[in-house]
């Protein structure tokens, strides 16, 4: 089989070789989310990773958000209002390593889009620590057939620690349990973003 095909549940997908991990990140989460989940953008940002969730889940679907900076809330507010979809979307200002705090159901996917706020400053990161917490945290609220899915910049100081931490927790998942992917470039300098994609199987 080609290198750029995928197989999910009897279904063929293709995997264009230009893809960007961004745009293969959405369209996995396209495959696994359907109408009416709820899922979590643990990274809300300026709010366009939620926006696309809110697309996917559709009207009664719901998106939770986590965020820690007020500009990243108020950017997101108002395209999901210029979008008119704040009606399907809980937004939280508060650490994503504290989800346990505001979840009360089994979700459908997990987002996270870590490093900083484009367009903010830039001291501002996720850390590894409490990516790891709320990793571990989200595994526990995953359905059995549900994604996370870990967009890792790490052109930035603590980046590359960060990606370290994910990738070896990740695989030390259990295998019966868990399929873990890594998707990122190889051979080019300037592509410092990897993909992190773990699906759940069992229990």
């Amino acid at each position: 089989m080609k290198d750029n095909v995928l197989v999910k549940k009897g279904k063929v997908v293709f995997v264009p070789d230009f893809w960007q991990v961004v745009e293969f990140s959405h369209m996995l989460l396209k495959e696994y989310i359907n109408k009416n989940g709820v899922v979590i953008d643990a990274t809300m940002g300026n709010g366009y990773d939620t926006i696309f969730l809110a697309n996917l889940v559709g009207e009664k679907g719901r998106v939770i958000s986590f965020d820690i900076q007020k500009r990243a809330i108020e950017n997101s507010k108002r395209r999901l209002e210029k979008n008119k979809l704040m009606d399907r979307v809980e937004i939280i200002e508060d650490g994503h390593e504290n989800l346990d705090k505001y979840i009360d159901k089994k979700i459908d996917a997990i987002i996270f889009n870590l490093g900083y706020l484009p367009g903010a400053n830039k001291s501002i990161t996720t850390k590894r620590t409490t990516t790891i917490t709320a990793f571990k945290k989200g595994l526990n609220y995953l359905k059995i057939g549900g994604i996370i899915v870990l967009v890792i910049y790490t052109g930035h100081p603590g980046g590359i620690e960060e990606l370290n931490a994910v990738l070896d927790f990740a695989s030390s998942l259990d295998q019966n349990n868990y399929n873990v992917l890594r998707y990122n470039f190889i051979n080019q300098q300037s592509s410092p973003q990897v993909l992190a994609v773990i699906s759940r199987k069992n229990k």
